[in-house]
């Protein structure tokens, strides 16, 4: 991936990104919009699962559905950082493409409205992960009960990555596990950007050894 200069990185003023002041618009967000959208739809997605309740017991996959759906989260923000956002391009439009996925916010990691993912990407993204759970759980497994509580999981997972990220950059988490992670996510950024991929969770980084070194 390509970076920009360090002293480019310290601009304030953010790098445009497209001519189009209406394409330039969604790449910029606050971290306000994506609670206000993915929140309620996570709620949703439980209470919708709780009213489609047959059995008298208690539904006992409401909760561990989404509790796995947590758990795939972290595997899934690890493995998107590492593969897809640190791919290595091997053409310029693939280095063009990859900028504006997650180039720009390595050369310049201070800008506010850039920490978070914009709904141009989250989106889709949410879209397909629904649809692949769908496959599985509904269609192959006939499960389908099992696909909302997992789903909504998955968006809490992905809320609380989002927002430790941007608290990482800008609030000063000066103890226990918050100054731990701030401290590992800076290394990321100023040390070696090919290692300490997990932003909530240093778990996977453990388990692929790619925590880097002291």
């Amino acid at each position: 991936m390509s970076h920009l200069p360090i002293d480019t990185q310290r601009e304030a003023e953010p790098i445009r990104l497209f001519e189009s002041d209406f394409l330039e618009f969604f790449t910029h967000i606050s971290p306000i919009t994506i609670i206000i959208l993915w929140l309620p739809v996570a709620v949703l997605l439980i209470v919708n699962a709780a009213m489609n309740v047959r059995e008298p017991s208690f539904p006992i996959f409401i909760p561990l559905g989404f509790l796995i759906g947590l758990f795939l989260w972290t595997l899934a923000e690890y493995t998107l950082h590492r593969f897809l956002f640190h791919h290595k391009p091997t053409s310029p439009r693939q280095e063009r493409i990859l900028f504006l996925f997650h180039g720009i916010h390595h050369a310049q990691p201070q800008v506010k409205t850039r920490l978070v993912m914009p709904l141009p990407v989250s989106i889709p993204g949410a879209v397909i992960f629904y649809a692949l759970f769908y496959l599985i759980l509904a269609i192959l497994l006939k499960s389908p009960q099992w696909v909302a509580p997992l789903m909504s999981g998955f968006l809490v997972g992905y809320l609380a990555y989002d927002l430790t990220h941007y608290a990482t950059h800008h609030f000063p988490m000066r103890s226990g596990y918050a100054k731990y992670i701030k401290r590992y996510h800076m290394q990321h950024h100023y040390k070696d950007p090919d290692t300490r991929f997990g932003v909530s969770s240093p778990v996977w980084d453990w388990v692929f050894r790619t925590q880097g070194v002291e």
